[in-house]
């Protein structure tokens, strides 16, 4: 490999304020905050469990669910993971970046079938009602999901920050711009 003519990331390219690899970054924070809101549910149906406040926060945490989290992880496998697996071509990086990959799915699936099981809960809780809110379940979820962001941030990240060169950062980022399109269209009949 030349150093001088090496077309990988830089530090200062990963840094960069256009970079999609920050995007993931800052959506990752609003995870982490929202689960620390589930966190904070938790505790307030233990401590006033006839707070207007538990309806509030389980909507917002059922909307926070569906229209970030589940997006997310569309995003990472569908774009993320696939041009990090396509830019990889030392055989060590591919290799831990498959595994790395395999890792983060399966905690995907994990995830969203813990949430799967505190949903109806949650919902019900949303629609002001009372519920049974399994404190076990939706407590591992939110720790999970934080060991999670974390994992991803710690490790997966600057791996892909490596593996990305400019060129595939730009080709990431232009897709990622247009799935947001996409998704923000409005369609007229």
């Amino acid at each position: 490999m030349n150093d001088s003519i090496d077309s990988r990331t830089t530090s200062s390219q990963a840094d960069a304020a256009d970079n999609p690899l920050n995007e993931f970054a800052g959506c990752h924070e609003g995870i982490i905050e929202n689960f620390k809101q589930l966190q904070r549910l938790l505790a307030l149906i233990e401590e006033s469990p006839d707070s207007r406040e538990i309806g509030t926060l389980a909507k917002t945490l059922r909307k926070f669910y569906r229209d970030l989290v589940l997006v997310h992880h569309a995003e990472e496998e569908q774009e993320l993971f696939i041009a990090v697996m396509d830019a990889a071509t030392d055989k060590e990086e591919a290799s831990l970046a498959r595994g790395y990959i395999k890792q983060l799915v399966a905690e995907h699936r994990e995830l969203e079938a813990m949430w799967q099981q505190i949903e109806p809960a949650i919902k019900r809780l949303s629609k002001g009602k009372s519920a049974e809110l399994d404190a076990a379940i939706a407590g591992k979820l939110a720790e999970q999901y934080l060991a999670h962001a974390e994992f991803e941030e710690q490790h997966f990240m600057p791996l892909a920050a490596r593996i990305l060169s400019k060129n595939d950062l730009s080709t990431l980022g232009l897709s990622m711009h247009m799935r947001h399109q996409e998704a923000a269209t409005t369609y007229y009949i």
